[in-house]
């Protein structure tokens, strides 16, 4: 069973902020699209509802404007999505316990950013069920209010690109990030993947940038040996989100963790 909190955490709705505030915008962005592909208000926002994936349903509407057929749609959708097998694969060790429909629920409504939330928050023991649960249900009602708010005001915005909306999700992962700097380790992978991720989007390979970047920044910064958890467990923040520290089980448990209020690992 997940161990409650010992200390006073942040409310969910605090916790969620961040989030809710990228989706706004970025929500009304889809909604916009979605009526002007043909979708209708109704669907628009019954797809935000059923489906939830941010990527997905922009790139689905943008299919169905297109006259795509509704299977390569279907299937384009899948496996931009497959990523959230490993989100909810990383966490399964904080569900352990759950009742089926809960743990359903929770990986339904797991996003991006949900994801990095949790991930922090859930390894070092300090988010109770309710408040998990809270922060995706939050997260997910900020995207349907703002996919309904776009698709009522399609008619009244014949281009989204000059709003700036795009803008919302990068600054949304960086107020996220700030949460995820425990450690010299995190920095160190942190500004690593920024530079490089900028300085590969300036070349014919921009398309992986932000892939390359993450993968380079990872493994340098796991051979570096001043960014390498201390034996022992050492400092919560040194040790990578997700992964049970030294002397806990698989599922988290063993000795009493350091809690530093950063809480386990924080998913659009």
């Amino acid at each position: 069973m997940p161990q409650a909190p010992t200390r006073s955490e942040p409310s969910a709705f605090t916790q969620a902020l961040p989030i809710v505030m990228g989706y706004l915008p970025v929500g009304f962005a889809y909604g916009v699209l979605a009526v002007k592909a043909g979708l209708g208000v109704a669907n628009a926002g019954l797809m935000s509802v059923l489906v939830f994936a941010g990527s997905a349903q922009l790139i689905g509407v943008e299919m169905l404007g297109a006259g795509a057929p509704a299977l390569s749609v279907i299937a384009t959708t899948f496996v931009v999505n497959l990523r959230h097998v490993l989100f909810s694969a990383a966490l399964s060790p904080h569900l352990s316990g759950w009742p089926r429909a809960r743990i359903a629920r929770f990986c339904f409504q797991l996003t991006d950013e949900t994801f990095a939330l949790h991930a922090t928050r859930l390894n070092n023991h300090q988010q109770s069920t309710a408040k998990t649960l809270a922060i995706n249900a939050f997260a997910q009602l900020a995207w349907i209010a703002g996919s309904l708010a776009g698709a009522l005001a399609g008619g009244l915005v014949p281009d989204v690109r000059p709003l700036g909306l795009d803008f919302a999700l990068p600054a949304m992962f960086a107020v996220l990030l700030t949460g995820q700097l425990a450690g010299r380790a995190h920095a160190l992978a942190a500004v690593l993947g920024a530079g490089l991720c900028l300085a590969i989007s300036r070349t014919p390979a921009a398309p992986y940038a932000v892939l390359a970047g993450a993968v380079a920044a990872a493994g340098i910064a796991s051979l570096t040996p001043w960014a390498a958890p201390r034996s022992g467990g050492g400092r919560g923040g040194d040790q990578a989100p997700g992964v049970p520290g030294p002397g806990r089980d698989q599922t988290g448990a063993g000795p009493e963790p350091d809690r530093d209020g950063a809480g386990p690992a924080s998913g659009r």
